[in-house]
Protein backbone atom coordinates (compact mmCIF):
# COMPACT_ATOMS: atom_id res chain seq x y z
CA UNK A 1 0.00 0.00 0.00
CA UNK A 2 1.29 3.29 -0.79
CA UNK A 3 -0.17 6.84 -0.54
CA UNK A 4 -1.54 9.17 -2.95
CA UNK A 5 -2.83 12.59 -3.36
CA UNK A 6 -4.77 13.91 -6.27
CA UNK A 7 -5.57 17.83 -6.54
CA UNK A 8 -8.36 18.37 -8.70
CA UNK A 9 -7.53 22.06 -9.27
CA UNK A 10 -10.85 23.80 -11.11
CA UNK A 11 -13.58 26.77 -11.89
CA UNK A 12 -17.09 25.82 -11.96
CA UNK A 13 -19.22 27.72 -14.71
CA UNK A 14 -21.09 30.77 -14.09
CA UNK A 15 -24.04 30.61 -11.90
CA UNK A 16 -22.90 26.72 -10.30
CA UNK A 17 -20.91 26.78 -7.59
CA UNK A 18 -23.68 25.99 -5.49
CA UNK A 19 -24.51 23.09 -7.30
CA UNK A 20 -20.91 22.20 -7.71
CA UNK A 21 -20.67 22.17 -3.71
CA UNK A 22 -23.87 20.35 -3.26
CA UNK A 23 -22.53 17.59 -5.97
CA UNK A 24 -19.48 17.34 -4.34
CA UNK A 25 -20.95 17.04 -0.33
CA UNK A 26 -23.58 14.34 -2.02
CA UNK A 27 -23.71 12.26 -4.84
CA UNK A 28 -19.77 12.56 -5.25
CA UNK A 29 -18.73 12.04 -1.98
CA UNK A 30 -20.94 8.83 -1.56
CA UNK A 31 -19.34 7.26 -4.73
CA UNK A 32 -15.98 7.77 -3.40
CA UNK A 33 -16.30 5.70 -0.39
CA UNK A 34 -16.85 2.60 -3.06
CA UNK A 35 -12.97 3.37 -4.53
CA UNK A 36 -10.83 1.34 -2.94
CA UNK A 37 -7.86 2.93 -0.73
CA UNK A 38 -10.00 6.02 -0.82
CA UNK A 39 -8.77 7.41 2.92
CA UNK A 40 -10.85 11.32 2.30
CA UNK A 41 -11.84 14.36 0.36
CA UNK A 42 -11.78 17.65 1.02
CA UNK A 43 -12.79 21.21 -0.82
CA UNK A 44 -11.07 24.50 -0.77
CA UNK A 45 -11.54 27.65 -2.43
CA UNK A 46 -8.53 30.22 -3.17
CA UNK A 47 -7.93 32.54 -0.16
CA UNK A 48 -7.40 36.76 -1.24
CA UNK A 49 -4.35 36.55 0.82
CA UNK A 50 -1.47 35.15 -0.98
CA UNK A 51 2.40 34.87 0.13
CA UNK A 52 3.55 36.23 -3.20
CA UNK A 53 0.32 38.67 -4.67
CA UNK A 54 1.81 38.72 -8.28
CA UNK A 55 2.05 35.30 -9.18
CA UNK A 56 -1.20 33.88 -11.10
CA UNK A 57 -3.92 32.54 -9.13
CA UNK A 58 -6.01 30.17 -12.21
CA UNK A 59 -8.03 28.24 -10.27
CA UNK A 60 -11.04 29.24 -7.85
CA UNK A 61 -10.78 25.85 -6.20
CA UNK A 62 -8.95 22.91 -5.07
CA UNK A 63 -10.08 19.16 -4.48
CA UNK A 64 -7.72 17.14 -2.83
CA UNK A 65 -8.37 13.38 -2.59
CA UNK A 66 -6.69 10.96 -0.31
CA UNK A 67 -5.89 7.53 -0.80
CA UNK A 68 -3.88 4.47 0.23
CA UNK A 69 -3.87 2.05 -2.51
CA UNK A 70 -2.97 -1.25 -3.43
CA UNK A 71 -2.14 -1.28 -7.12
CA UNK A 72 -1.90 2.52 -8.41
CA UNK A 73 -2.26 1.67 -12.03
CA UNK A 74 -5.68 0.36 -11.78
CA UNK A 75 -6.65 2.54 -8.54
CA UNK A 76 -5.39 6.04 -9.39
CA UNK A 77 -7.22 6.33 -12.24
CA UNK A 78 -10.49 5.41 -11.30
CA UNK A 79 -11.23 8.71 -9.89
CA UNK A 80 -11.36 10.01 -13.43
CA UNK A 81 -14.73 8.97 -13.98
CA UNK A 82 -16.70 10.19 -11.20
CA UNK A 83 -14.87 13.84 -11.97
CA UNK A 84 -15.96 13.36 -15.34
CA UNK A 85 -19.71 13.46 -14.08
CA UNK A 86 -18.82 16.67 -12.96
CA UNK A 87 -17.53 17.54 -16.19
CA UNK A 88 -20.20 16.24 -18.25
CA UNK A 89 -23.30 17.89 -16.10
CA UNK A 90 -21.37 21.40 -17.29
CA UNK A 91 -20.46 22.52 -13.91
CA UNK A 92 -16.55 22.93 -14.58
CA UNK A 93 -14.98 24.99 -16.57
CA UNK A 94 -14.04 24.75 -20.38
CA UNK A 95 -11.53 27.28 -20.11
CA UNK A 96 -8.25 25.33 -20.10
CA UNK A 97 -7.38 25.88 -16.30
CA UNK A 98 -8.27 22.95 -15.34
CA UNK A 99 -6.00 20.30 -13.83
CA UNK A 100 -5.79 17.06 -12.51
CA UNK A 101 -2.51 16.15 -10.82
CA UNK A 102 -1.63 13.03 -8.47
CA UNK A 103 1.54 12.99 -6.67
CA UNK A 104 2.42 9.73 -4.66
CA UNK A 105 3.35 10.98 -1.21
CA UNK A 106 6.67 10.59 0.83
CA UNK A 107 4.93 9.98 3.79
CA UNK A 108 1.69 11.29 5.76
CA UNK A 109 1.17 14.35 7.55
CA UNK A 110 4.40 15.46 9.75
CA UNK A 111 2.53 18.20 12.47
CA UNK A 112 4.25 20.65 14.88
CA UNK A 113 3.15 21.26 18.34
CA UNK A 114 1.05 23.95 16.79
CA UNK A 115 -1.17 21.49 15.79
CA UNK A 116 -4.63 21.72 17.74
CA UNK A 117 -6.36 18.48 17.50
CA UNK A 118 -9.29 19.43 18.63
CA UNK A 119 -10.25 21.77 16.25
CA UNK A 120 -10.41 21.72 12.19
CA UNK A 121 -7.87 22.83 9.60
CA UNK A 122 -8.36 26.38 8.45
CA UNK A 123 -6.82 25.83 5.08
CA UNK A 124 -3.97 24.33 3.24
CA UNK A 125 -1.32 25.95 0.79
CA UNK A 126 0.36 24.21 -1.90
CA UNK A 127 3.85 24.81 -3.52
CA UNK A 128 4.05 22.87 -6.69
CA UNK A 129 8.14 22.79 -7.62
CA UNK A 130 10.98 21.43 -8.39
CA UNK A 131 14.22 20.33 -7.25
CA UNK A 132 18.36 20.77 -9.34
CA UNK A 133 19.10 17.94 -11.77
CA UNK A 134 20.85 15.37 -9.79
CA UNK A 135 20.39 16.87 -6.62
CA UNK A 136 17.38 14.74 -5.33
CA UNK A 137 18.73 13.51 -2.16
CA UNK A 138 20.09 16.90 -1.45
CA UNK A 139 17.10 18.64 -1.52
CA UNK A 140 15.07 15.85 0.11
CA UNK A 141 17.24 15.16 3.39
CA UNK A 142 16.86 19.67 3.42
CA UNK A 143 12.97 19.44 3.50
CA UNK A 144 12.62 16.66 5.42
CA UNK A 145 14.97 17.48 8.41
CA UNK A 146 15.21 21.30 7.88
CA UNK A 147 12.76 23.05 6.17
CA UNK A 148 9.24 20.82 6.87
CA UNK A 149 10.53 21.43 10.29
CA UNK A 150 10.70 25.14 10.33
CA UNK A 151 7.63 25.79 8.21
CA UNK A 152 5.62 23.81 10.09
CA UNK A 153 6.62 25.43 13.62
CA UNK A 154 5.36 28.94 11.67
CA UNK A 155 2.38 29.97 13.86
CA UNK A 156 -0.69 29.54 12.35
CA UNK A 157 0.53 26.76 10.05
CA UNK A 158 0.26 22.88 11.47
CA UNK A 159 1.60 20.30 9.48
CA UNK A 160 3.41 19.57 6.21
CA UNK A 161 3.87 16.38 3.63
CA UNK A 162 5.06 16.11 0.43
CA UNK A 163 5.20 13.62 -2.95
CA UNK A 164 6.72 13.68 -6.02
CA UNK A 165 4.49 13.61 -9.39
CA UNK A 166 3.05 10.10 -9.59
CA UNK A 167 4.03 7.79 -12.97
CA UNK A 168 0.14 7.35 -13.21
CA UNK A 169 -2.26 10.49 -13.71
CA UNK A 170 -5.85 10.84 -14.36
CA UNK A 171 -6.99 11.97 -17.66
CA UNK A 172 -7.29 15.17 -18.98
CA UNK A 173 -3.47 14.92 -18.34
CA UNK A 174 -2.30 18.55 -19.01
CA UNK A 175 1.05 20.36 -18.16
CA UNK A 176 2.31 20.05 -14.70
CA UNK A 177 4.73 22.86 -13.70
CA UNK A 178 6.54 20.75 -11.10
CA UNK A 179 7.19 17.47 -9.83
CA UNK A 180 7.10 18.19 -5.93
CA UNK A 181 4.43 18.55 -4.16
CA UNK A 182 4.81 20.49 -0.86
CA UNK A 183 1.11 20.89 1.34
CA UNK A 184 0.92 22.54 3.91
CA UNK A 185 -1.55 22.72 6.40
CA UNK A 186 -2.82 25.81 8.33
CA UNK A 187 -5.13 26.48 12.16
CA UNK A 188 -5.61 30.43 11.88
CA UNK A 189 -7.75 32.91 11.54
CA UNK A 190 -5.32 35.40 10.68
CA UNK A 191 -3.42 34.10 7.49
CA UNK A 192 -2.08 37.48 6.89
CA UNK A 193 -0.20 37.13 10.45
CA UNK A 194 1.16 33.37 9.62
CA UNK A 195 2.46 34.79 6.19
CA UNK A 196 3.97 37.65 7.35
CA UNK A 197 6.27 35.66 10.33
CA UNK A 198 6.94 33.50 7.76
CA UNK A 199 8.79 35.73 5.57
CA UNK A 200 10.43 37.30 8.50
CA UNK A 201 11.56 33.80 9.62
CA UNK A 202 12.86 33.30 5.88
CA UNK A 203 14.52 36.37 6.15
CA UNK A 204 16.09 36.66 9.75
CA UNK A 205 13.57 39.88 10.93
CA UNK A 206 11.16 37.56 12.87
CA UNK A 207 9.84 39.72 16.41
CA UNK A 208 10.21 35.93 17.91
CA UNK A 209 13.81 35.92 17.27
CA UNK A 210 13.47 32.74 15.07
CA UNK A 211 15.72 32.74 12.10
CA UNK A 212 15.29 29.74 9.40
CA UNK A 213 18.37 28.44 8.19
CA UNK A 214 19.70 29.26 5.14
CA UNK A 215 17.44 28.12 1.76
CA UNK A 216 19.29 24.97 0.21
CA UNK A 217 20.54 25.55 -3.51
CA UNK A 218 18.85 21.97 -4.58
CA UNK A 219 15.57 23.41 -4.78
CA UNK A 220 14.94 25.31 -7.93
CA UNK A 221 12.87 28.80 -8.43
CA UNK A 222 10.81 27.23 -10.79
CA UNK A 223 7.53 26.59 -8.59
CA UNK A 224 4.24 28.09 -7.54
CA UNK A 225 2.27 28.93 -4.29
CA UNK A 226 -0.77 29.13 -3.82
CA UNK A 227 -2.87 29.34 -0.26
CA UNK A 228 -6.69 27.85 -0.19
CA UNK A 229 -9.04 27.73 2.90
CA UNK A 230 -10.81 24.75 3.60
CA UNK A 231 -14.98 25.05 2.55
CA UNK A 232 -15.87 21.21 3.08
CA UNK A 233 -15.16 17.85 3.29
CA UNK A 234 -13.60 15.37 5.83
CA UNK A 235 -11.05 15.96 8.43
CA UNK A 236 -7.59 15.58 7.07
CA UNK A 237 -6.75 14.27 10.67
CA UNK A 238 -7.17 10.45 11.29
CA UNK A 239 -9.55 10.64 14.54
CA UNK A 240 -9.99 14.31 14.09
CA UNK A 241 -13.73 16.01 13.83
CA UNK A 242 -14.77 16.07 10.65
CA UNK A 243 -16.20 19.52 9.96
CA UNK A 244 1.40 40.01 5.46
CA UNK A 245 4.29 39.49 3.93
CA UNK A 246 5.12 39.18 0.46
CA UNK A 247 8.53 36.63 -0.95
CA UNK A 248 7.86 37.67 -4.39
CA UNK A 249 10.73 40.87 -3.45
CA UNK A 250 12.47 37.46 -2.01
CA UNK A 251 12.18 34.74 -4.35
CA UNK A 252 15.02 32.75 -2.99
CA UNK A 253 12.96 32.78 0.43
CA UNK A 254 10.22 30.56 0.01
Amino acid sequence: MALYTTLHLHNTTAGNADVYASWFDGVHADALTHLRGFKAAERFEIDPVQMIPDQAQPWRYMSVYDFDLPTPAIDVPALGPLIADARDAGLIADDDTERLHTYRLYGDWKSSPNWQRDKPLSGVSILIGNYIAGRFDEYDTWYENVHSVEVANVPGHVAMKRGGLSDVQIEPCRYCPGDQLVMTAQQTDDLPFTIGDFVARALGTSPSGIAMAQRSSAGSLARTVHYFRKISGTEFWPGGIAYGGDLSVYPDKA
